[in-house]
């Protein structure tokens, strides 16, 4: 089986979700900032986060070559996993529109809260009603089309959904604690331009250290509804 990466950063990998994905049996290729028309057939495509925004088509083209791609692989019915970006990329292609968050950058390890749906959802079943996870996005979009929405926060409501298959995150549950230290490290210039307490956003990192066990649970249960949809 076949998981098909797209990569917008160096740095945004697949994180936790390799060795969940690896142990269900998928191998991997990786694609940065561009398509191949053979993967439409691939058993899995994994939209990964960047720093761009979904509609910064004419600075970044590669962009529009992805939304195509994810419109006509939702088309056939292919299974999509979207992370941030990537989420927002999935949700564009099933006709949803993706805007600037008019609640500003959420960025930060903290709660993501689970909806009815969510919990009952056969994937997820088993998670608690709120999850710790790392948050770092300053767009949003709209209801996803066809899709039901499983997460929220209080500042954004979009956070997860399921469309048939596939599934979107606009947190990254992908993050372990160390990788979060390291981002808030690499980006710590950003960070300050928008007045954010570096430190004090580098000390979340034992929160998601605290949390890791429990996000690894649900990546797995995603990694083998992958594995048992390829299967069939």
């Amino acid at each position: 089986m076949r998981a098909v990466v797209l990569q917008h950063e160096a740095h945004e990998g697949l994180g936790l979700f390799e060795a969940a994905l690896a142990a269900e049996g998928f191998s991997f290729t990786k694609r940065f900032r561009g398509v191949d028309h053979h993967d439409l057939e691939a058993e899995l495509v994994v939209i990964m986060g960047g720093s761009m925004s979904v509609t910064d088509t004419s600075a970044h083209p590669f962009l529009q070559d992805e939304l195509a791609f994810l419109i006509e692989r939702l088309a056939l019915n292919r299974p999509c996993l979207g992370i941030c970006l990537g989420a927002q990329l999935l949700a564009s292609a099933a006709g949803s529109e993706v805007t600037r968050g008019k609640n500003g950058f959420e960025v930060s390890v903290g709660p993501v809260r689970w909806t009815k749906a969510g919990l009952e959802d056969p994937v997820l079943a088993g998670v608690r009603p709120k999850s710790t996870v790392a948050h770092w996005h300053e767009d949003t979009f709209t209801p996803v089309p066809g899709a039901t929405l499983l997460a929220s926060t209080d500042r954004y409501t979009q956070q997860a959904f399921r469309l048939g298959d596939s599934f979107g995150f606009q947190f990254h549950l992908e993050l372990s604690g160390d990788a979060w230290a390291a981002w808030v490290e690499g980006a710590k210039d950003e960070l300050e331009l928008y007045e954010k307490d570096v430190t004090g956003l580098a000390a979340q990192a034992s929160r998601l250290r605290s949390a890791e066990a429990e996000n690894r649970a649900v990546i797995e249960r995603l990694a083998h509804h992958f594995a048992r949809r390829a299967r069939t």
